[in-house]
């Protein structure tokens, strides 16, 4: 009854989503902010017409929160199912294939910012919701609660979280913004990185000047900054900061052998990326360097005359956004200190520096071995026919390690991306087989997590 379902709404579903990635909810861009609000108001509708109750806008002093609910029986467990509505900048938009608001399939894949983070997964729950209260097949109570604000660190969502806490009440939170191995793989993320961003600015002198009158005799902030950061990791490529491992939980052997259980093909990875050669801190695989290990990347740089043709300047300024990726015991406040620190006191004295923190998050470890977890590896058994396994992911849900601290709940990362996807690029996609599973997938968490919860038992 679910799956017929499923079939005969299939197109209406997709039309949906396209209409929700057509509105360009940058929320880092205060220029769409009005599209943002109206995103908001979008899935609000859509949670309502899924037959969902009591649902609102939470203004927060960023965007709002969306939540509604579904008490099915107040003796039955609570699933609370967390996503974003807000996506990252399109820009560039000249790379774009077809314009990054209008989705458009190609070889079975949606392509459009937020394709897949997060409006395409965060929306399959959304569509299996309403097949579950539409066939009566809906076995838990359910909140739900989507944010505007993830890209950019979810800055006010820790606010609304405490002073809601008995709203927000409930056994387990599910969030679909992670990925699988592959799609014959299926696989569910254990664990994500934490983060610490930054942006830098290096000033010299109190205006641009002219290259050639006094350049030789003026220090050039571009060039202080290229070393500055050139000296921030090595040759292998280990981390310079004094103290930044300090806190780093190493992994036993027997946890990274089970981690290497995972298929990976590195001649695959390099052809994918056009890659000659990977590049990582030394001892570790390249999985491992994306998931168990912290980072330290550049994620823009900039300074003088960067316009078309030439203009011989010595630039006053040069500027940097760096993002650190932190594994556990790592916390984003401390590493962002000891980088201030560090980054202060590597400059010359012919320039003067300054470090503004922007965004942060606490990396998560979920256990393996909770009711929770086996729901999710039964639910991918059953729709996929072969068992998940068990990851660690690289990227951050900064907001995942508040949820444990305010609300006491572990949250289970079912996400259903591929690498492939491009988030955060240009050409983002998400594949319709993807979308499709999503929402095929959800409902046997459901069905699974409520029958453990009433007799737990051995996988």
């Amino acid at each position: 009854m679910l799956q017929t379902y499923l079939n005969e709404h299939k197109e209406r579903f997709l039309n949906e989503l396209f209409d929700l990635l057509r509105i360009p909810s940058v929320s880092a861009d205060s220029k769409f902010k009005d599209d943002t609000r109206r995103t908001a108001g979008f899935v609000r509708e859509k949670l309502t017409a899924a037959g969902l109750d009591n649902a609102e806008l939470h203004e927060t002093e960023g965007h709002p929160v969306v939540y509604a609910e579904k008490i099915v029986d107040e003796s039955l467990p609570t699933v609370l199912v967390y996503g974003h509505y807000d996506v990252q900048p399109a820009d560039p938009y000249e790379l774009w294939i077809s314009p990054p608001f209008e989705p458009t399939i190609r070889n079975e894949r949606i392509y459009a910012r937020g394709a897949c983070d997060d409006k395409g997964q965060f929306y399959m729950h959304v569509k299996a919701l309403e097949a579950m209260l539409a066939t009566d097949g809906l076995p838990c109570n359910v909140k739900v609660m989507i944010e505007g604000e993830e890209e950019i660190g979810s800055e006010h969502l820790g606010k609304f979280v405490a002073e809601n806490r008995e709203k927000l009440k409930a056994d387990v939170i599910l969030i679909s913004d992670t990925s699988i191995i592959a799609n014959d793989v299926p696989s569910i993320e254990s664990g994500l990185r934490g983060l610490s961003y930054v942006e830098v600015e290096v000033t010299g002198p109190n205006r641009d000047l002219h290259s050639g009158v006094y350049g030789g005799a003026v220090h050039n902030p571009v060039n202080v900054l290229c070393r500055m950061i050139a000296s921030l990791i090595d040759e292998k490529g280990h981390i310079t900061i004094p103290g930044f491992y300090d806190r780093v939980v190493e992994l036993t052997a027997e946890e990274r052998a089970e981690l290497a259980k995972a298929p990976f093909d590195e001649e695959e990875y390099q052809r994918d990326l056009n890659l000659k050669a990977v590049f990582g801190e030394e001892g570790y695989s390249t999985p491992e360097r994306a998931s168990i290990r912290p980072t330290l990347d550049v994620n823009g740089i900039w300074g003088g005359y960067t316009g078309e043709g030439a203009k011989t300047v010595l630039p006053g300024k040069a500027h940097a956004k760096i993002s650190m990726r932190l594994v556990p015991d790592q916390h984003p406040d401390d590493i962002t200190e000891l980088f201030s620190k560090h980054f202060q006191a590597i400059a010359p004295p012919t320039v003067t520096v300054k470090v503004t923190p922007h965004h942060g998050g606490e990396p998560y470890v979920t256990p393996t071995d909770s009711v929770e977890f086996e729901a999710a590896r039964r639910a991918f058994r059953e729709a996929w026919g072969k068992e998940p396994v068990p990851t660690r992911g690289g990227g951050s849900i900064p907001i995942v390690a508040l949820f444990e601290r305010e609300l006491g709940i572990k949250s289970i990362l079912m996400g259903f991306g591929l690498d492939i996807d491009a988030l955060h690029s240009p050409n983002e996609s998400y594949g319709l087989f993807n979308f499709y599973k999503g929402i095929e997938t959800i409902p046997y968490f459901y069905k699974h997590y409520a029958e453990l919860k009433k007799a737990p038992v051995e996988a």
